[in-house]
């Protein structure tokens, strides 16, 4: 009975993400909101962003928010900054989860990407020919999201449901803004050592609203031949994560997490492992070793990617990510070191993630 109801929930899901594709082909771009597929918390980025059946605390409300069910403590605050390209952008999210009684808990997250002081070189040349610096000056080009996610324990051992209401605001100075809403879906089934979970990210496709001003922008563009935008509206189709894990119990102290993750995209092929059209399937999997529930080690591999080279033959690259984790008392802190060897196109990087949680 508990299979056969698994079963139509993830047939409805896909359902759902073919239904949406056929109304949202015409006018959503293969990647947007790209921001949010980044992901929080340095545990799921040293396992290669597999987080979406074994994924536990106040992160897992962007993971899946199905299993913030088990949040241990009435309250749980957790914190993640990493840094891209040598530094120029920021990646920051902070999160904070209330366990309302024992089957439901509701969580906050923010989550921004940016680019901070970036040069406003309009104004360098002045009308007579001369070239101001002092006439410099800088903007930010941001993206934020705020979620609100809720979770729920059903009346089915095991299984618990949650979403995400999402709000978006991207901007870049003073030049252009969007604003934007979305849902997410989320089921959680545990047995025994097994944990299963479906993550159905942008349930509703997402819509940003974009706002241009171009006033001061128009005769530069009319000068380098560049099309002046416009106002439009521009939607994130459906994605469904599908996600398995199994818990390896090797002694009292020593214990084995391994996880397989799998994101379906259904906007036609895209550069990913399993390249077909509508579908295409981007797998991923990690493992974590744990000590004692003190100590963890972690590892990944993610974003399978086929590159041409100029010979125009192909290979495949691959991103191997590590990391450890510390548990002591109410505070978590864990590290990820992402891209060993520079191995894929992605640039290593360096990410901390911090929890603290009480009553």
């Amino acid at each position: 009975m508990k299979k056969k109801f698994l079963s139509r929930i993830i047939v409805s899901l896909i359902c759902l993400c073919l239904t949406s594709n056929l109304f949202g082909q015409t006018s959503a771009p293969k990647y947007s909101n790209e921001f949010l597929s980044v992901g929080v918390g340095a545990r799921a980025f040293a396992m290669g962003n597999v987080a979406v059946a074994s994924q536990k605390g106040v992160e897992s409300a962007y993971w899946n928010p199905a299993s913030l069910v088990d949040l241990k403590k009435k309250y749980e605050l957790s914190a993640m900054h990493a840094e891209y390209f040598a530094g120029m952008a920021a990646y920051d999210y902070v999160g904070l989860g209330i366990k309302l009684d024992e089957k439901s808990t509701l969580a906050l997250s923010i989550i921004r990407y940016g680019v901070d002081d970036i040069p406003n070189t309009l104004e360098l040349i002045d009308k007579d020919g001369n070239i101001r610096y002092d006439l410099v000056t800088t903007f930010s080009a941001s993206d934020y999201a705020f979620l609100f996610s809720y979770a729920k324990k059903t009346k089915i051992e095991g299984l618990s449901i949650g979403g995400n209401v999402k709000l978006i605001y991207r901007h870049t100075g003073d030049f252009a803004s969007a604003y934007g809403f979305g849902i997410d879906a989320a089921v959680k089934y545990k047995r025994g050592k097994w944990q299963m979970g479906a993550l159905l990210r942008d349930a509703s496709s997402t819509f940003n609203a974009w706002v241009f001003k171009t006033d001061n922008l128009e005769e530069v563009f009319n000068t380098t031949g560049n099309e002046i935008p416009t106002n439009s509206t521009e939607l994130t189709l459906p994605r469904l994560i599908l996600a398995v894990s199994r818990e390896f119990p090797i002694s009292d102290k020593f214990s084995l997490l391994a996880e397989f993750d799998a994101d379906l995209t259904f906007d036609g092929k895209r550069n990913v492992l399993v390249q077909a059209d509508p579908i295409s399937i981007d797998p991923h999997m990690g493992f974590e070793a744990s000590f004692k529930n003190l100590i963890y080690l972690r590892a990944g591999v993610s974003n399978f990617q086929e590159e041409t080279d100029f010979d125009q033959s192909t290979s495949w690259t691959f991103q191997p990510n590590l990391g450890l984790g510390i548990n002591y008392k109410n505070f978590r802190l864990d590290y990820a070191l992402t891209d060993i060897g520079d191995q894929s196109v992605a640039k290593y990087s360096n990410v901390f993630s911090l929890s603290y949680s009480f009553k």
